[in-house]
């Protein structure tokens, strides 16, 4: 079979990943005189590298992110409470493995939105499928799902994720049907999934937006008790920035 033949195959099978090595691989084939199982294994690992590549691009892109950042870049000469200890604790996901939840608490730019979508990211490549969105665009799209009679088909949607990250809670009030609907996917998720909150309010100030004294108490008893609870205080991002600049000004 010709080189021109082989690599029309593997275009029509979409052995992409072969495809796109078989000519390098050739050459160091025959300059290296690599045994005929080598040259296969080579292919081979090459395929499978880029299928793993192609499923983690699409978990990422089913995530919605609305960034993309990585915990490498987290600012750790801002003024924070959080520790590497404490980053490194979320980044090895075994609270994720154990399907506890994830609590970030803290005001507005202390980097818990950054953290949350990093580690999203970071599951993603390891594997996990996830799901990103604000408090509000999850409450909106269960309305929404309601009221156009596939309120079951969305639930079980959210279901299939390994992790959903759930931004800004505590932002707005909660009615008492999107309260119950947030409690029973907290209790949906704490048989073998994961769910993770960015907050500005302590767990035991939630009912300052869920009204209904009984839901607060169960979504509080569910959460309490074996979620990874990471408060951040200190410097906000505007604060940071604000300091970088005074200094850069002062160094002209």
């Amino acid at each position: 079979m010709s080189i021109a033949i082989a690599k029309n195959h593997m275009a029509e099978m979409k052995m992409l990943g072969m495809l796109a090595v078989l000519d390098k691989t050739l050459t160091e084939a025959t300059r290296d005189k690599i045994s005929y199982t080598e040259f296969a294994d080579i292919l081979l690992q090459a395929e499978a590298d880029y299928r793993q590549e192609r499923k983690t691009v699409n978990r990422i892109k089913a995530a919605k992110f609305t960034v993309r950042p990585a915990l490498e870049d987290f600012d750790f000469t801002a003024k924070r409470s959080i520790t590497k200890a404490e980053i490194k604790e979320i980044y090895t996901l075994g609270w994720l493995n154990d399907a506890r939840p994830l609590l970030l608490i803290g005001q507005t730019g202390v980097g818990k939105t950054f953290i949350a979508q990093a580690i999203g990211l970071h599951a993603c490549a390891s594997g996990k499928s996830v799901l990103y969105m604000s408090i509000t665009a999850l409450l909106e799209n269960l309305a929404i799902a309601r009221s156009g009679a596939t309120y079951l088909r969305y639930r079980d949607k959210l279901a299939k994720f390994d992790l959903i990250i759930i931004d800004e809670m505590g932002m707005r009030n909660l009615t008492a049907t999107e309260s119950q609907d947030l409690c029973e996917i907290i209790e949906e998720r704490s048989i073998n999934k994961s769910i993770a909150f960015t907050t500005q309010l302590p767990l035991a100030h939630w009912n300052e937006v869920i009204p209904d004294t009984v839901i607060f108490d169960a979504i509080r008893d569910r959460l309490e008790h074996s979620a990874l609870i990471i408060t951040i205080t200190g410097e906000t991002y505007r604060g940071v920035k604000a300091r970088k600049l005074a200094s850069k000004k002062r160094d002209l």
